[in-house]
């Protein structure tokens, strides 16, 4: 038998057990799944063997139906996402205890597909916004099986119990039913992640007080708990109140929230070790207040210890960032950046000058980004009255993926290598950027000039770069220190920038109404230096192709950024 005839007996033999066993096809790309990796405290979420970049949308929460879907896909293409997150809804996906519909989710598969987007699915399950509203009929119908929480006053509280082992065990079924589902239907890897659950915790109570609850209150607090929030040296067999004091409460509600979430996404990973997360509705993170008046058990900054000793199986913790001051936006990035926990923002505003913290999200390393509500599911009417369309409303989002979304994969590696920095301007802003139409009267006072280069005003931010600093300034634009001409972009402050080192002397620079520039630093700070090239272009397959060389008044007055995507890798030289 020649080697040719060889070979096509071995395609047309995997291909026969590629069709009559659909589980083989996880099997066979099982090195493919879509993973997370850690290296020096930087994550990178790998996808097809290199890391990804989730420009994503998140749809509103009724957008999962294939009749709305319509008015899905269309959105997401004016945003040039690559990733949609949507829901899968418990009620829908067993309407009857044991029997299981999966056409909505092969439904979410195949459309996806078409349109050349991956997924993020959001398991509505036990809890979504703290409520067991997307439980099935069957179990909302018995409520002592599957009970809520009960408050202080004993009264029953809108908020499913973490403590209740019948629910529990319908979710771990569930769940891993979806999980085993996805391992033979989506072979693709359509599928990236997985949110397990929705804003899981409880509004209207700090715990359950429930008979059950109180006991195990009182009695000893898991070793692993003690261990995490580092009271070893707690008295022997101390409960809660005696170990935590005015924190007893919160603690115990993480405990029971994260241990429950913990044993569900250990079942599902157990059978198809997709990434998973949990995410957070943030407590205000420089007011949080005491008692707590937020949403108690989800995985906030003071709780994280417990969540990452009760659920392992929980690849990173994320918040939901709707603080819309720049201050409590930009400390929540702070927050959830760190060592031990890839940053991604599942959730947050998908409109105006907001778009600009994208870049606040890059310059700390995120794996994806991910504004809500970015569908034609509903009239887009903001601030009330405006005629707003959807259009206007999305469109500096739709203009930050359409900048990054051609070099996304490089972004994420060049992150992952820690060499990327950003800057957005940090003033709070109006929901939504307005045009200037003609220019502004002149200043009665000159700008402060910068010594080090006297053509730029001073910057609002400098990025440091080893032996170069690149000067960032998110105002418009003056051509020298005269009055101000008509400005280059709006005076609303929704500039941003990214600037990432690529080697000694090089720099590849982008960015929204902003300009940037670059000054000799360290060993080399007073020099005098000049730009070798200014090359603007775009990357292909990995490689920046150029198109042009910018000089003159092009790099005169410091690299200029507005409206219109453009990348720039830059080589500076000192003489």
């Amino acid at each position: 038998m020649t080697q040719h005839s060889l070979l096509l007996r071995a395609v047309v033999l995997i291909t026969a057990v590629l069709v009559l066993d659909p589980s083989a096809r996880a099997e066979v790309n099982d090195s493919t799944i879509p993973h997370i990796v850690q290296k020096d405290g930087r994550y990178a979420l790998f996808v097809d063997g290199a890391p990804y970049l989730i420009l994503g949308a998140q749809v509103n929460n009724s957008s999962g139906w294939p009749s709305v879907l319509p008015k899905v896909w269309p959105a997401m293409d004016f945003l040039h996402v690559n990733t949609v997150e949507i829901p899968v809804y418990w009620e829908q996906l067993e309407p009857e205890q044991g029997r299981f519909d999966f056409s909505v989710v092969d439904t979410l598969l195949d459309q996806a597909r078409q349109h050349k987007d991956h997924l993020v699915l959001l398991w509505f399950g036990t809890w979504k916004n703290g409520s067991n509203h997307y439980m099935p009929q069957w179990m909302k119908l018995d409520p002592h099986r599957y009970p809520n929480v009960t408050g202080a006053d004993g009264k029953e509280v809108d908020s499913p119990s973490p403590l209740a082992k019948e629910t529990l065990a319908a979710d771990i079924t569930a769940f891993s039913a979806l999980m085993r589902h996805l391992k033979e239907a989506d072979f693709q890897h359509t599928v990236l992640m997985i949110q397990v659950e929705n804003e899981s915790g409880t509004w209207g109570a700090v715990r359950d007080y429930s008979t059950a609850a109180q006991a195990l209150f009182d009695g000893p607090v898991p070793t692993e708990v003690l261990a995490a929030m580092q009271k070893t040296h707690a008295p022997e067999r101390a409960n809660w109140q005696e170990a935590f004091g005015d924190d007893a409460d919160e603690y115990f509600h993480v405990w029971g929230v994260s241990k429950f979430i913990g044993q569900v996404a250990a079942a599902g990973k157990a059978i198809y070790p997709l990434p998973m997360y949990v995410n957070a509705s943030l407590r205000d993170p420089l007011n949080p207040g005491h008692p707590p008046k937020y949403e108690v058990g989800g995985p906030n900054d003071n709780v994280f210890p417990i969540w990452k000793a009760e659920a392992p199986a929980i690849d990173l913790l994320a918040p939901d960032i709707y603080q819309r001051e720049s201050a409590h936006y930009l400390k929540a990035l702070d927050y959830y950046h760190r060592s031990d926990n890839p940053l991604f923002i599942p959730e947050t505003i998908g409109q105006g000058a907001y778009a600009r913290f994208l870049f606040a999200a890059l310059g700390r390393g995120a794996i994806g980004y991910s504004p809500f509500g970015l569908d034609y599911t509903r009239n887009f009417d903001y601030p009330p009255g405006s005629g707003m369309t959807p259009e206007q409303a999305f469109g500096p989002v739709a203009l930050d993926y359409a900048l990054i979304g051609p070099m996304m994969r490089d972004i994420a590696r060049l992150n992952f290598e820690g060499k990327i920095q950003a800057s957005v301007d940090e003033r709070n802003s109006p929901d939504f950027p307005v045009a200037i139409a003609t220019p502004p009267r002149p200043h009665k006072t000159e700008p402060t000039a910068d010594p080090e280069n006297p053509r730029l005003e001073t910057p609002d931010e400098i990025l440091h770069f080893g032996n170069w600093d690149a000067p960032v300034w998110h105002r418009p634009m003056r051509r020298g220190l005269g009055p101000a001409t008509r400005p280059a972009v709006p005076l609303q402050p929704n500039g941003r920038a990214l600037v990432a080192q690529l080697g000694d002397n090089q720099f590849l620079v982008t960015g929204l109404y902003c300009r940037v520039g670059f000054l000799p630093a360290g060993s080399a700070a007073g020099k005098p230096w000049q730009y070798l090239s200014a090359e603007e272009g775009q990357y292909k397959n990995g490689v920046f192709t150029p198109s042009r060389i910018l000089n003159g008044d092009q790099t005169d007055w410091g690299l200029i950024f507005t409206s219109t995507p453009t990348v720039l890798r830059v080589t500076l030289y000192t003489r």
